[in-house]
């Protein structure tokens, strides 16, 4: 019988803490977490310098210590590691796909055009999981932000003051069997189900644009009921690599999916950082919107 995965009200399984070494070099992409992530450490008292993707990372960086790279300066990105003692990194934050019409190319990427080059093709998981692999093949430990901040890690259980409902439970169900389909083709990391009909799934448009899609098909009508009903589900990929790429929720997804019209939104234990954790479950109970973890774990099914 194939296996699928549901809700499991086990205990969640809490990552072993790793021991870094610093300090850590932290690459920086886009939105808030490269510097929730240097917050975290800076609380933690873990040394650390921030290479900053220009174009990609915000400005809000230059609070910490940091350099800034643009894309392709692989030798300049290697010199400020090393200089700075960085044999841990971290590498967090969206990043766009290169634009090789506007790389500059330093002697470091000549030397790793090839790697640079295959960048180009595949899902997210795959160029991301070759990343890794890069940096590791260099010497550097790669860790995962759950490493610096376990802290951000949803739990498991009602994060706020509203529940589900079983016909929410149930489409949560469904939700994770959907992302756990599609991310065996490395294609996203979210799911909205209503009732039982799966309006949307995410590509790489990202959770917020696949959020605003769905806010307008409920403007039209196409998802039912005027209501609050449905979910909005993130779980990591099967197999993914997560040390680099886990899901992300904050205050705007729940503002979004209250636009949507959903009813809540559920993320997996353990597998999910929730970015501002107090003023995202204070805006989910504000919206009316229940805030689920939920522990994955494969069961037999018909």
């Amino acid at each position: 019988m194939p296996q699928r995965r549901r809700l499991d009200r086990a205990p969640a399984l809490v990552p072993e803490t790793v021991k870094i070494k610093g300090p850590l070099g932290i690459i920086a992409g886009r939105g808030s977490l490269p510097c929730v992530l240097a917050e975290a450490a800076s609380a933690r008292g873990l040394p650390f310098h921030i290479v900053g993707i220009r174009g990609e990372a915000e400005d809000e960086i230059e609070r910490f210590p940091h350099t800034w790279v643009k894309w392709g300066e692989v030798g300049k990105t290697f010199h400020t590691l090393d200089q700075n003692g960085c044999g841990d990194i971290v590498i967090i934050g969206g990043v766009n796909r290169p634009d090789f019409s506007n790389f500059r190319l330093d002697t470091g990427a000549l030397k790793t055009l090839p790697f640079i080059l295959s960048l180009s093709k595949g899902g997210d998981d795959h160029i991301l999981s070759r990343v890794v692999r890069f940096f590791e093949q260099k010497g550097y430990r790669v860790h995962g932000a759950r490493d610096v901040a376990p802290e951000l890690l949803a739990k498991e259980g009602v994060l706020g003051s509203n529940t589900p409902s079983a016909e929410d439970e149930d489409d949560i169900e469904l939700a994770l069997r959907v992302i756990d389909a599609l991310g065996r083709l490395d294609v996203g990391q979210a799911a909205v189900v209503i009732k039982g009909y799966v309006i949307a799934v995410e590509a790489a448009e990202g959770t917020d644009a696949m959020l605003t899609r769905c806010a307008e098909l409920r403007e039209t009508g196409r998802t039912g009921r005027r209501g609050r009903a449905g979910v909005l589900v993130k779980a990591p990929k099967s197999g993914q690599e997560e040390r680099v790429d886990l899901p992300t929720i904050g205050p705007d997804t729940v503002a979004k999916s209250a636009a949507a019209g959903l009813a809540g939104i559920a993320v997996a234990a353990g597998g999910v950082l929730i970015v501002e954790r107090d003023a995202t479950i204070a805006a989910a109970d504000r919206e009316g919107l229940f805030l689920l973890g939920v522990t994955l774990a494969e069961h037999e099914g018909a």
